[in-house]
């Protein structure tokens, strides 16, 4: 993880990064810049409703004692129902509510028995909205995931039974075991936020994100997803083993329990209101001219790199930009800086890249390719 040294230049004297800070003549606080994964205890406030965008020079940190300080207390809240069932793994919850708070669709791979689908159960219980899983299956149809048409023989007329799509956080489970025109039904509702089914236009209510798990491709039973769904997710976070001493808090947790564990004990944080008023703040963070020019330069980087065959699009981009802005809100901070672009763009691009064959061939993993090419680009002063 990136150590975010913004607000605490002694310890960064290589980095100059005051251009990054609004203008304000009110000197920094160090305790302002959360890095992702640290508790904090600020006194609550609630995020006004009809909070007007100020003037840069107005950006100061009483309005984010006001705003995204709530945001980094109430983050603080969900890590601490998550730890209830889940050890370790705080960089997976970390973005889970970065793909939240940016509106985006996240995709955890990852072996079986990681604690993927717990994860985002657990994850669900502690925003207090509707929720649904689907468990893909290799014979699932289109109509199992969108709804069907149903006979009515009173009526003598067909309406319309939605599916298990229509909620707000829908776990898709094992979202690559499914066949291709499955995985294809979710191409609109996951853009556009709607389905369209016989010419009528269905749309999701808000809050609407998608959780999908998926083992890793070479496993039994898997289909690779389309290059177009990919890109429409988010994130691809990877899931990894936890380390000796998590392994060993787990079982301790569990040894006297051979039940796998009920979830009535998660509080839920929060609400859809507030996930909108919080959307609604991470609109507002700021990102200066040359950062927007350094997030270009990364996406135009993978489109010419010699070991890329296929490089990031302009969504990806928009996603860059979009969950560093969100980072930066659950860091307490109104204005994004390199490490939180840096942060993100391992976990933005890991999916939407495919390296060449030469490349793969010699065992170069995509992430160490994303490294490189964000060591080459000087980042902004």
């Amino acid at each position: 993880m990136i150590n975010d040294q913004v607000n605490n230049p002694e310890n960064s004297e290589n980095q100059d990064h005051s251009s990054y800070m609004p203008s304000n003549d009110q000197p920094a606080s160090p305790e302002l810049d959360l890095p992702l994964g640290e508790a904090v205890t600020p006194p609550v406030s609630p995020v006004s409703e009809h909070a007007a965008t100020p003037e840069p020079s107005n950006y100061g940190f009483e309005r984010q004692n006001a705003e995204l300080l709530w945001v980094a207390q109430k983050v603080n809240d969900v890590r601490n129902e998550l730890s209830k069932y889940i050890i370790g793994q705080t960089e997976m919850v970390d973005l889970l509510m970065t793909g939240i708070f940016a509106n985006g669709h996240v995709l955890l791979e990852g072996a079986p028995g990681v604690a993927k689908t717990l994860s985002a159960k657990v994850l669900s219980k502690s925003l207090n909205v509707d929720f649904s899983r689907i468990q893909f299956t290799p014979d699932m149809m289109p109509s199992d995931v969108l709804g069907t048409s149903i006979f009515n023989m009173k009526e003598s007329s067909f309406s319309f039974k939605k599916g298990p799509i229509f909620s707000n956080i829908v776990l898709i489970d094992e979202i690559n075991r499914a066949p291709a025109k499955t995985q294809a039904a979710l191409f609109e509702v996951m853009e556009e936020r709607q389905i369209t089914y016989d010419g009528i236009r269905y749309p999701m209510e808000f809050p609407f994100l998608v959780i999908a798990t998926q083992n890793p491709i070479d496993q039994e039973g898997t289909y690779n997803l389309p290059e177009a769904q990919l890109d429409r997710f988010l994130f691809k976070i990877k899931v990894g083993y936890p380390e000796l001493h998590e392994e060993e808090q787990i079982l301790h947790r569990y040894k006297n329990n051979i039940r796998t564990p009920a979830l009535d004990d998660i509080t839920a944080v929060f609400t859809a209101d507030e996930i909108a008023k919080i959307q609604s703040a991470v609109e507002k963070v700021i990102v200066e001219d040359n950062l927007v020019k350094y997030i270009a330069a990364v996406t135009h980087k993978t489109r010419n790199h010699g070991k890329i065959y296929l490089g990031g699009s302009p969504r990806a981009s928009l996603a860059m930009i979009r969950s560093a802005k969100a980072v930066a809100a659950i860091r307490g901070r109104d204005f994004v800086t390199p490490e939180d672009i840096q942060f993100v763009a391992v976990h933005v691009l890991n999916h939407r890249l495919i390296l060449t064959p030469e490349a793969e061939m010699e065992g170069t993993l995509v992430e160490d390719v994303i490294e490189e090419i964000i060591k080459t680009i000087e980042v902004p002063r």
